[in-house]
């Protein structure tokens, strides 16, 4: 055990100090982490247990509800009322906001979350995740509002993500590079198994639901063109589409890759949550030496109206993520 690099042990050893909050970013990370070990136990014994399956109810996003959303959503909300540091929570399965018993008026930093990215796939036993991002508050002193957490993604402090596949892993930054962890079944902890997560410098495969083809616009067809081509950069890229985001998301960074889900013909705003998926996700590709972009803006430029602001969203290396923007420009012109 003394020589395992657990995440509690390398927050400790960074000697992390945020804002003046020595300690409290350590703690929130150890709570979120542990949150993430119930929900992967509890991902891990879904068929044995009555959590299969949807409750017959729609999120506020208008999406059925399955059991494991509801679980992973109140299992997040709960660890993280009584810390003191945290003002609120924002989830995707929630309308509003939700202010924390211990942290309401005291508390320096928001969370946002997608409490089970991927929830359809739960039920074919595929791989789904969750998605975290953390902000600072400018307004302690009083409840935190939604205007709290509307802000330009340049605002996170941190984000992550948690895989629930053959292994759960944990990656996270906080602006200086990307981790991630390994959760290790036997002692119970995180360890550190992906120091310094890079972009490969090629792209090897490229992800998207291509059943919405039929969907959309003409620089994404010229995209895929160019992806399929074989020639140049793409003499080796191949489709590779899991269908949970966080996940092919994750695969992109390991292995070098592009995703895209672009706004369409019957989605011109996009599909994809800014505050719970698009933002975090490119804060974390970013930090990795890659790129997102909506097509016209760097996603961590954009600012949401809404807490449930939807986005187009192409992320992964930087010259693909550019070409896709290179011939969306020149749609446009």
């Amino acid at each position: 055990m003394s020589g395992l690099m657990t995440l509690s042990r390398f927050n400790l050893q960074r000697k992390r100090d945020y804002e003046g909050a020595s300690g409290d970013f350590t703690l929130l990370m150890n709570h979120l982490a542990l949150a993430m070990k119930i929900v992967s136990r509890e991902v891990a014994r879904a068929g044995l247990l009555d959590v299969l399956g949807k409750t017959g109810e729609e999120n506020v996003q208008g999406e059925q509800v399955t059991k494991l959303d509801v679980l992973s959503n109140e299992m997040l909300i709960e660890v993280l009322n009584d810390l003191p540091m945290v003002a609120a929570v924002a989830s995707e399965e929630d309308e509003q906001i939700r202010i924390t018993r211990a942290g309401r008026l005291t508390g320096r930093y928001l969370v946002c979350f997608d409490p089970l990215d991927g929830s359809s796939n739960i039920d074919v036993n595929a791989t789904i995740g969750t998605i975290f991002s953390i902000r600072k508050r400018e307004t302690v002193g009083r409840e935190a509002t939604v205007e709290d957490f509307c802000k330009a993604g340049t605002e996170q402090i941190a984000a992550g993500y948690c895989v629930y596949g053959s292994s759960t892993l944990f990656a996270y930054s906080t602006g200086d590079g990307v981790d991630g962890f390994t959760l290790d079944p036997n002692v119970g902890e995180f360890v550190l198994s992906h120091p310094n997560m890079r972009i490969p410098e090629l792209a090897t495969c490229w992800s998207a639901n291509v059943g919405n083809a039929r969907n959309w616009l003409p620089e994404t067809h010229a995209f895929v063109q160019h992806l399929g081509s074989g020639e140049g950069r793409y003499k080796k890229m191949s489709l590779r589409y899991i269908g949970t985001l966080v996940a092919d998301v994750h695969r992109n960074i390991i292995q070098g890759g592009v995703f895209f889900y672009p706004g369409d013909k019957k989605s011109p705003n996009g599909k994809l949550r800014l505050l719970y998926e698009a933002h975090p996700l490119a804060y974390l590709v970013e930090q990795a030496g890659g790129k997102a972009t909506d097509g016209v803006r760097r996603i961590l430029d954009l600012v949401p109206n809404g807490l449930h602001m939807r986005t187009p969203l192409v992320i992964g290396n930087g010259p693909e993520v550019d070409l896709y923007a290179e011939l969306a420009a020149t749609r446009r012109g």
